[in-house]
């Protein structure tokens, strides 16, 4: 009885999915903190439909200056990122962990969170992240994708046991993150350019319609 239950347990242990799905026991996240990513992911996605939301193609492709992006480009930047970033984060978690990195990590989440939605300092994106890069034809097709995206990430969320905070990325352009916190960098993105669309949006010769 003993030998067969034992080999339940290694039967179970093995037909458990992993890398990026999650293993048992190992999730570290708080009900806060899943609850707040979750949150942030869903959100970020809503203000940014909104943003956009009944633009007519001049608006869309209006631009405040002849070196600045549109709304069009941001939409595809954002959608962009979204794809890349996730990647990113995959990446991270399929990687051994490596809690010993964690004292590396210099940022909180409410420091992350604020740094990376501030507009008050510009950056230049890397060449993946550009807007000529895109894929979709429009910006309506981005902006399906990113919702199919971030569903499934809102999904992974919830349910996810991986060891978010103990996967740590040491290469990240802000400095060493865990998991964890590269999903918030990740929303925190989509928000930092919402505002610039909305930026634009104020423009004086932003387009009537």
């Amino acid at each position: 009885m003993i030998r067969k239950k034992r080999f339940g347990y290694i039967l179970l242990s093995l037909l458990v999915v992993s890398g990026f799905a999650g293993t048992v026991g190992t999730n570290t996240l708080t009900k806060e903190e899943r609850k707040f990513a979750t949150s942030h992911l869903k959100q970020t996605k809503i203000e940014l439909i909104k943003s956009v939301k009944g633009l007519t193609e001049a608006q869309l492709n209006f631009k405040p200056a002849p070196d600045k992006w549109s709304i069009k480009e941001c939409i595809y930047h954002i959608t962009l990122s979204e794809e890349v970033l996730w990647q990113w984060i995959e990446a991270t978690i399929k990687a051994p962990s490596n809690p010993e990195k964690r004292s590396e990590i210099k940022m909180t989440d409410a420091q992350l969170l604020a740094g990376v939605s501030s507009r008050s300092t510009k950056v230049k994106t890397s060449e993946p992240f550009e807007p000529k890069n895109a894929k979709w034809k429009t910006p309506e097709q981005a902006l399906n994708a990113l919702k199919d995206s971030r569903a499934k990430h809102i999904a992974y969320m919830k349910t996810t046991t991986e060891d978010l905070r103990n996967h740590v990325a040491v290469d990240a352009p802000v400095g060493p993150l865990d998991a964890y916190q590269m999903v918030l960098l990740l929303s925190s993105h989509t928000n930092r350019h919402m505002q610039q669309i909305n930026e634009i949006k104020q423009h004086p010769d932003f387009p009537r319609q």
